[in-house]
């Protein structure tokens, strides 16, 4: 199993070898989104891209602020809507192509992009920022989340983004603010971990030890963490 090949609507789905425990699945939002929220760093309306199953989307709106959810697979739209309204949270989410966000221009103050960015090739990339450009207003932020080379060579990542990517592909429309490393907290143990790579790529998961853990024992894994504004 190629990770740049997965295919997002089957793993949402459980129809893949990874089954239902997705790394990223924590069943609750992102700590580095929540301290993002807690700095005050989400406005107006708020787009969260690429949002999965949509904890951090509810997360956000449980704060009081206006969510819009996107993704491109279908089966994590649907969970995320029974998600949300199992908390009773009113939430917009669709189904959307996020290299196009066709009818979603000039609508956005503030747009999270929770790991995203390193599941799109070179070209779908740029697409994408072109696309961010678009659907945000002037003067909007974007806090953007995606696996650094940092990342050891065994841990499933379907591309790992170089400092210069970020800064080229972000910098035409944004203006860079923050780049920094930072961690990005998975829903797995190291031995969960492990034994996913074993299974579902069928190699020596070499290197993954010198990952660190959190107080609850989970996985932490190097990312960039970037703040820009929309120019």
């Amino acid at each position: 199993m190629d990770v740049q090949d997965v295919d997002f609507e089957q793993l949402y789905r459980g129809a893949t070898p990874m089954g239902r425990k997705m790394p990223w699945d924590l069943g609750a939002p992102q700590p580095a989104v929540v301290a993002l929220a807690d700095a005050g760093e989400f406005t107006g309306d708020v787009l969260d891209i690429g949002c999965g199953l949509g904890d951090n989307s509810a997360f956000l709106a449980s704060r009081g602020l206006h969510v819009t959810g996107l993704d491109g697979a279908p089966s994590a739209i649907e969970q995320a809507r029974a998600r949300a309204a199992a908390k009773g949270l009113d939430i917009e989410f669709a189904v959307a192509d996020a290299t196009k966000l066709e009818g979603y221009e000039d609508r956005f103050d503030t747009v999270l992009d929770s790991a995203l960015y390193h599941c799109l090739s070179e070209d779908q990339r740029r697409q994408y920022l072109a696309a961010l450009t678009r659907a945000a207003r002037p003067g909007a932020r974007l806090h953007l989340f995606c696996f650094s080379p940092e990342v050891p060579a065994a841990f499933p990542a379907p591309y790992l983004i170089s400092e210069a990517d970020l800064r080229e592909t972000v910098g035409r429309g944004w203006t860079i603010e923050l780049l920094e490393p930072t961690v990005y907290t998975t829903s797995m143990t190291p031995e969960e971990l492990r034994q996913s790579v074993r299974v579902v790529l069928d190699e020596d998961p070499t290197g993954l030890d010198r990952l660190g853990t959190d107080a609850d024992g989970r996985v932490l894994v190097p990312v960039w963490r970037l703040k820009a504004v929309r120019r």
